[in-house]
């Protein structure tokens, strides 16, 4: 029996995540804090979960409720790449300083392994697809920046004071209990409300950037995986994308309905996952295709063609 922490775990990821452990792992516990700061609702979780309201970035409470614990599966962050850019103080506090008391916590608290969500965004602009985790890291945010930081942070406990890590690129995550005016797959969840509302899908700039859509599923299985492998836990990364990028033009026609253009905003082009790695290293492929999981989305947003 594993006992899993979870930060961050009240959100849309987080819930998925608690909900694939309790379906495929007997007799595991769970626990997570969250500051439902970002709209989150712990009622969503399993009866079984054990939920504390915290903050990351303290300590102590986070070495309490660690002790005892095997895995931590550190989701907790401020993500809106917008909002970086808006307000980077408090997104760095959050984000960096953040991981790092994860990380204290856990050595102190002597957790068996921590699996970070970092994020694609750290790729930037790059000449070449898919993205390999070979290639340099080129944010352009600080929420990216942030984000690729707490890879550093990770390789470094696992070289410096031997708490195993592992760190997962997650691409553009969708699927149940999205929030569409939450932080992740914000185009999704928006283009899902504005269809229900009878309005015009908002693009922004001309639609033809494309992005690696991965379902929520897929990320569960990824990090259970990440979890539970002897083949990792020396601060690698692994992308864990759906390995297909789909254009905000493409994906439009998917939801359906009459789309309108906005102004473009600082994000990179194009985005698609190399995923030879993770194949590798924990025989992990994405199951579920963009076609099936929106198909899904609209039956439980009530979409009827």
């Amino acid at each position: 029996m594993h006992t899993y922490l979870i930060t961050g775990g009240a959100g849309f990821i987080g819930t998925n995540i608690a909900e694939y452990i309790v379906e495929n792992e007997k007799d595991a516990r769970i626990i997570v804090v969250d500051d439902l700061s970002a709209r989150t609702d712990p009622s969503r979780l399993p009866p079984s979960v054990e939920f504390h309201q915290g903050d990351v970035r303290d300590t102590e409470a986070l070495e309490r409720i660690m002790r005892g614990v095997d895995i931590v599966i550190h989701l907790a962050a401020l993500p809106r790449v917008q909002f970086s850019i808006e307000e980077p103080q408090q997104t760095h506090d959050v984000n960096v300083n953040g991981t790092l008391s994860v990380l204290v916590a856990a050595k102190e608290a002597g957790v068996k392994r921590v699996v970070y969500a970092a994020s694609s965004s750290a790729y930037g602009d790059q000449e070449v697809l898919p993205l390999s985790e070979q290639l340099p890291a080129q944010p352009k945010s600080p929420y990216a920046l942030q984000k690729y930081m707490g890879e550093g942070l990770m390789k470094l406990w696992s070289d410096i004071y031997e708490v195993p890590t592992v760190s997962l690129r997650f691409f553009n995550v969708y699927g149940p209990h999205m929030d569409p005016d939450g932080p992740y797959a914000l185009v999704i969840g928006r283009f899902l409300k504005m269809r229900t509302e009878g309005k015009p899908l908002l693009i922004t700039g001309d639609g033809t950037q494309t992005r690696d859509f991965t379902h929520v599923q897929d990320i569960a299985r990824a990090v259970l995986c990440a979890s539970g492998s002897d083949r990792v836990g020396h601060g690698e990364v692994l992308n864990v994308g759906a390995g297909r990028n789909v254009s905000i033009n493409d994906l439009a026609k998917l939801i359906g309905g009459a789309i309108e253009f906005t102004a473009p905003r600082i994000e990179p082009k194009h985005t698609c996952a190399d995923i030879d790695l993770i194949r590798s290293h924990l025989e992990w492929e994405p199951t579920v295709t963009l076609e099936e999981g929106i198909a899904e989305l609209k039956k439980e947003w009530g979409i009827v063609e």
